[in-house]
């Protein structure tokens, strides 16, 4: 969709080539006839949207986060290759609030993640342990809107890039693979405006990273591919133990998790129509298709 209202120049990015064309997060009230601007900030944990909520999380050698407005003036040809592209607009703070109305939606909302932990078991007990990021720049979800209503704030996610197929590497070499997502999310928080220190959140539900089309090593699949890949005899001679792992990864199945945020605003521009804020979010890894159990995921 596109963003009206934003347009200036923009600035040079860690020796990069000026430029990107992206949509800002945009605000919209029900009767109005231009839909107001929003953006999200990044900060260490970040999001981004423009009442539209664009939220960050960043791993790697970011390139610089610049404003929606600044993104409006960039070609396809200055985005490309620059890093920007997997970035969530920032805002610049004017004003002090910003007041929802029934009937608003909230649009070109941007996560971001800069920090990815997995939950594992130690001598201590369960423990989260830093991660390394093996995605290239494509884990950002973008231009995500839905319904928004005050009294209290909800915002109900319906549309948009709202998941992206991740994968994080233990300290131990273990990957990890898991679709970041805020599919269906329900976010709640007291009250009828954005402002500084607005605390909402909800849950949303984590679909299964692969489909049923997917084939497994060994041919088979949920639809697709052979139904049994060992020796029969073989399956059926012990009866018991060993056969609930191998009905797990013979007979595939399509998870369907839960996942919970919570944000946090820090920032709004009342001119442009924008907020920006942090986020934690909570949800579950891959399954394989039914064979493992998921890990714990939490991304900032």
């Amino acid at each position: 969709p596109s963003s009206p209202r934003l347009g200036s120049s923009s600035s040079n990015l860690l020796g990069l080539q000026e430029g990107v064309q992206t949509e800002a997060p945009v605000f919209e009230e029900a009767a109005a006839s231009t839909p107001n601007v929003w953006s999200w900030a990044a900060s260490l944990v970040s999001l981004g949207a423009a009442l539209g909520l664009a939220f960050g999380i960043y791993a790697a050698e970011p390139a610089r986060a610049i404003t929606a407005e600044q993104f409006s003036q960039l070609t396809y040809q200055q985005v490309k290759g620059s890093g920007l592209a997997n970035r969530c607009p920032t805002v610049e703070s004017s004003g002090t609030s910003i007041p929802v109305k029934p009937g608003s939606r909230l649009k070109n909302v941007c996560f971001e993640p800069k920090s990815f932990a997995v939950e594992f078991d130690t001598d201590k007990g369960k423990e989260f342990a830093t991660t390394k990021l093996t995605t290239r720049q494509t884990y950002t979800l973008a231009f995500i809107e839905g319904s928004l209503e005050p009294n209290p704030i909800t915002f109900t996610e319906q549309d948009g890039m709202d998941f992206a197929a991740t994968t994080v590497k233990l300290p131990d070499g273990q990957y990890v693979p898991f679709l970041f997502t805020v599919k269906e999310l329900v976010a709640k928080g007291e009250g009828s405006e954005f402002k500084p220190g607005f605390t909402w959140g909800g849950e949303f539900s984590v679909p299964s990273y692969r489909t049923g089309g997917f084939l497994d090593p060994k041919g088979r699949g949920m639809y697709l591919g052979y139904d049994q890949a060992v020796a029969l005899p073989a399956a059926q001679s012990d009866g018991a133990e060993g056969q609930d792992e191998l009905f797990k990864e013979t007979n595939k199945v399509f998870d369907i998790g839960k996942g919970a945020i919570e944000m946090e605003v820090n920032k709004v521009n009342a001119d442009l129509g924008e907020i920006g804020g942090v986020f934690v979010s909570k949800q579950p890894s891959d399954t394989d298709m039914g064979a493992k159990a998921p890990r714990t995921i939490l991304l900032k």
